[in-house]
């Protein structure tokens, strides 16, 4: 995936250093884009392993609405346990394991008092604008709430994504299903370039897959937009060690589930549904998290 390889290159040629929260320190860069046909394949890093089955679970937890670390280990995934220790969830008055309103919530209940679910469900409208008004400039869901951001350990990186149908008209049962295209931009504000950002290159493509599926739709393109694009001061030797290795050509995506439409469908899928075609890659290479 060269793209992936530009974008390190392009921090590590045009960072600036910086201080930061974690007080690990960083190379910076300030706005940078990139873009993914996903008909060319499907976008995960082959320069080092990416475990697909955790992106997908990742991605689940986030449509169920859930915010309870507990939810995801119960899927076998550990990558939030950090910022869900008592001690970090005892900074705003919540148990161990209860991040407060992150993803989950915002998609699913943007605005609500947390932990009632009683805001927007921003996927449900998402799914019924695509069905019913596949030509709207509206098809977006923000995980940004600034009466919120401030409430948890750490407020969404992946800030905002639109949607953006081509050549549709709405058909049968309110789908367009008319050939359409659909492509998603999502705007990052904060990108761990080593360990963050090709977890999600791939979570918001297997999204924009999944959509498209429930909606009768063919995906086409991910572009992916950001504001501060980092590379902490302890994974330079790792980058350094991934861009030394040569991409591998990127798999394909298939997903199995003529029954998983509209919304009911998007929130019922299960690993089982997908199928990584032909992912090869080089070995993990190991990085501390920066809390």
């Amino acid at each position: 995936m060269q793209q992936y390889h530009d974008l390190l290159k392009h921090v590590l040629a045009n960072g600036v250093r910086h201080q930061d929260r974690t007080g690990v320190g960083t190379i910076s860069t300030f706005g940078y884009q990139t873009r993914f046909d996903l008909r060319e394949g499907f976008p995960i890093v082959t320069t080092k392993r990416v475990p697909f089955r955790w992106v997908a679970e990742e991605l689940f937890w986030f449509l169920s609405g859930s915010t309870n670390d507990a939810d995801l280990q119960a899927r076998g995934v550990d990558i939030w346990q950090e910022w869900a220790t008592a001690e970090q969830t005892a900074r705003f008055g919540r148990e161990a394991g209860d991040l407060g309103p992150v993803y989950g919530y915002l998609w699913r209940s943007f605005g609500g008092d947390y932990p009632a679910l009683n805001g927007v469900d921003q996927i449900a409208r998402l799914i019924r604008e695509i069905e019913t008004n596949p030509n709207s400039r509206r098809l977006i869901v923000t995980g940004w709430n600034p009466e919120t951001c401030d409430d948890v350990a750490l407020p969404p990186c992946h800030t905002l994504f639109q949607f953006k149908v081509e050549k549709a008209d709405a058909g049968g049962q309110g789908y367009p299903r008319s050939g359409g295209i659909l492509h998603c931009q999502l705007y990052q504000r904060s990108a761990d370039a080593f360990l963050g950002v090709p977890f999600n290159i791939s979570s918001y493509a297997l999204l924009t897959h999944m959509i498209a599926h429930v909606c009768g739709l063919a995906v086409g393109d991910f572009i992916h937009t950001f504001g501060d694009l980092h590379i902490y001061s302890n994974h330079i030797d790792q980058v350094n060690e991934l861009l030394s290795r040569e991409p591998m050509p990127l798999p394909t995506l298939e997903i199995n589930g003529d029954n998983l439409k509209g919304l009911d469908g998007l929130l019922n899928f299960k690993f089982e549904n997908l199928k990584l075609e032909n992912y090869q890659s080089w070995g993990k290479i190991a990085a501390p998290v920066a809390v």
